[in-house]
């Protein structure tokens, strides 16, 4: 008889990463958690802490230290690891810093034998999960990133404050970058199935007068606004990351908005984008290609061609 286990590597132990390792823990998502950074015993010192908390939570997972060499038997690599922006700089600035740490990561995984599946993190995302897709040489639906998750995450809790509802009653989805570009297309936003525009149009006194570009701006820089207040984000990011885990190690078929592939999806190719995708135990098994009005497609296409701007400065890392 063969009981196969679990296994979840997060490499990078700073505030994102072991936030995430502690999110898994106590939720028992997994039976291993594996913590690897270049400052190995800042990974011991988050391990020891995380093995502290086990008595107290519902599961023993187990949780440990070490190497790339030791991934071989994962099931999913996290990659957190990456350049932080400084002070006035977006993401997109640390994208030359970030795809050589990148590169750094996944040559050594795949040495190790690893065939799961990669969840890219780091930001800026879209253009470090389609570099780790290409240097991986896995299949497509084996490399994805958290992508618009946060974002979505965010819109729905902007709506549900707005109109007083729980935010898991709000179904909607920011597409295309995670960054500045993103867009949200209104016309599939719906409160439990009502549309939000028909939500507008029937409860004035209690929506007001909404500018929605505004609500796209607030959900874009919300990231920045937490950022400025303590230095960076790592519980909202975390739990959407362990979301999207537990659909995978649970093939859920969820439908979660990540960086994934588009061959032709929404009119765009060789890029990865936000877009909602079907997940389970194979990675990306789907994208949910819904409709846009052809005003949302073109704010789509406007998102789709800062994400391919940007990739193309770091495929010098692919051909090396």
């Amino acid at each position: 008889m063969h009981i196969q286990k679990s296994k979840v590597a997060i490499i990078g132990s700073g505030l994102v990463g072991s936030s995430t390792a502690f999110s898994l823990i106590t939720q028992g998502v997994c039976d291993e958690v594996l913590m690897i950074d270049l400052n190995h015993e800042k990974a011991l010192g988050e391990v020891r802490d995380l093995k502290n908390s086990i008595k107290y939570l519902d599961r023993n997972v187990k949780v440990t230290a070490g190497g790339y060499e030791d991934c071989g038997d994962a099931d999913i690599v996290v990659i957190t690891a990456g350049a932080p922006p400084k002070p006035g700089q977006t993401r997109l600035d640390t994208l030359d810093i970030s795809a050589k740490i990148a590169k750094s990561i996944v040559d050594p995984v795949m040495a190790s034998g690893f065939d799961g599946i990669f969840i890219v993190v780091s930001n800026p995302v879209d253009m470090l999960a389609y570099l780790v897709y290409k240097l991986s040489g896995l299949p497509k639906n084996q490399v994805l990133g958290t992508g618009t998750s946060i974002d979505s995450a965010r819109l729905q809790n902007f709506l549900a404050d707005l109109v007083d509802v729980d935010p898991r009653s709000v179904y909607g989805y920011a597409m295309g970058e995670h960054g500045d570009s993103l867009m949200v297309p209104w016309s599939t936003v719906t409160i439990a199935g009502k549309s939000f525009q028909d939500v507008i149009t029937d409860n004035p006194e209690l929506v007001g007068d909404i500018d929605l570009d505004e609500l796209v701006l607030k959900t874009t820089r919300e990231g920045w606004e937490i950022f400025n207040r303590k230095g960076t984000t790592y519980y909202g990011i975390a739990s959407a990351c362990v979301g999207i885990i537990k659909a995978i190690l649970y093939n859920e078929n969820s439908i979660i908005p990540v960086s994934t592939l588009l061959e032709g999806e929404y009119g765009e190719a060789d890029i990865f984008a936000g877009v909602p995708a079907i997940l389970n135990r194979n990675g990306v098994t789907d994208i949910l290609e819904i409709h846009l009005t052809e005003e949302e497609k073109d704010k789509f296409a406007s998102s789709a061609a800062v994400i391919r701007e940007n990739t193309g400065k770091i495929l010098g890392y692919i051909a090396d």
